[in-house]
């Protein structure tokens, strides 16, 4: 695995990552791990990477998906 190296981290910046570290019960390396791991899942996948995994979840609900159905309109 590779190593990343930061420098000139603010203190502010440091001191709530410290902050979230311990409420997540995580080391601060583990922490910022996590948090550019979450990032890392926003920026487009590169070619010849896994797909995302999708899942359907069942509501119980019947809809049409409609527009009107979710926001109460119908886009005028």
């Amino acid at each position: 695995m590779k190593s990343l190296h930061i420098r000139d981290v603010d203190e502010r910046v440091l001191a709530r990552i410290r902050t979230l570290a311990r409420l997540h019960h995580r080391s601060v390396q583990g922490e910022v791990r996590a948090i550019l791991e979450e990032a890392a899942k926003r920026a487009p996948a590169d070619e010849g990477s896994e797909p995302l995994a999708l899942f359907t979840v069942h509501t119980g609900r019947e809809t049409s998906l409609s527009r009107r159905e979710y926001y109460d309109d119908d886009a005028r």
